[in-house]
């Protein structure tokens, strides 16, 4: 009779005759993505490196509506009604008078069987108040250090600027919603956003809101939205910085009526 040995045991489970024990399994670590040190985080990472939430918040609708709850109130009553997902880990912090909060917003695993699989970052919003200008925001948060060089992948809209940094990552497909991702090249973008509107003569003094830290395809944008995003001059390279100002507008005349002699 072939005797068992103890290590051929699961470490998460262990039987014996009559017996079930149940032992805490060790989950993988995982590691984020990108330089940026955050996305693809699990949750319980990020609650080790930065500590408890502060608060967390859920979304009402597809429109920016938030509800708040302490970490309290979420874990023994709100948390129940909602999938896990859809809490979303907010820290606060003041840095230089300026309000900045961190909110975490995390992507199943639905690679693992469980009922509770592991929460990945998806993205990660950091919003300002008050709004800030374009040259404060690498000063105001660690994390973000985009590229200086003036033709690194950079484009605009009327609300946002977009940037991207660094080589893409074949394990971000984790967190990607796209059916097709296996067909794109996902990497690090900041997306930062005005929430009253870009001035369409763009300076390092402009000021937005919001800075994301997605994960994106360069080739899709290139591929499908090349009307939606127009091409710009990196805004944290100096070429960008040392160019003229704006020109000024033309005054508009007012038309002078001809009489008929």
């Amino acid at each position: 009779m072939q005797r068992l040995c103890f290590q051929q045991i699961p470490l998460f489970l262990l039987v014996t005759v009559g017996l079930t024990v149940a032992l805490p399994a060790t989950s993988l670590q995982a590691k984020p993505f990108f330089e940026d040190g955050l996305l693809g985080l699990t949750q319980q990472e990020v609650h080790t490196k930065l500590g408890t939430p502060h608060a967390i918040r859920s979304r009402k609708s597809a429109l920016r509506v938030f509800s708040y709850y302490s970490p309290k109130d979420w874990k023994k009553y709100f948390s129940k009604l909602v999938s896990p997902q859809n809490g979303e880990d907010v820290y606060t912090y003041s840095r230089d008078g300026v309000q900045v909060r961190y909110s975490f917003v995390y992507k199943p695993d639905f690679r693992e069987a469980g009922d509770f699989p592991t929460l990945h970052v998806k993205r990660v919003e950091v919003e300002f108040t008050p709004s800030i200008p374009l040259k404060a925001v690498p000063a105001l948060v660690r994390e973000f250090n985009p590229s200086v060089g003036p033709k690194d992948p950079a484009f605009r809209s009327n609300l946002w600027v977009l940037l991207f940094k660094g080589p893409p990552s074949k394990e971000a497909e984790l967190v990607v919603e796209e059916w097709d991702k296996e067909d794109g090249n996902w990497s690090l973008a900041y997306q930062l956003f005005s929430v009253n509107g870009l001035p369409d003569y763009l300076t390092v003094d402009s000021s937005i809101d919001r800075l994301e830290f997605t994960v994106q395809s360069l080739a899709r944008i290139h591929q499908i939205g090349r009307h939606t995003h127009e091409p710009m001059v990196n805004p944290y390279s100096q070429e960008f910085a040392q160019r003229p100002p704006e020109p000024p507008k033309p005054k508009k005349t007012i038309p002078v009526p001809v009489y008929a002699e």
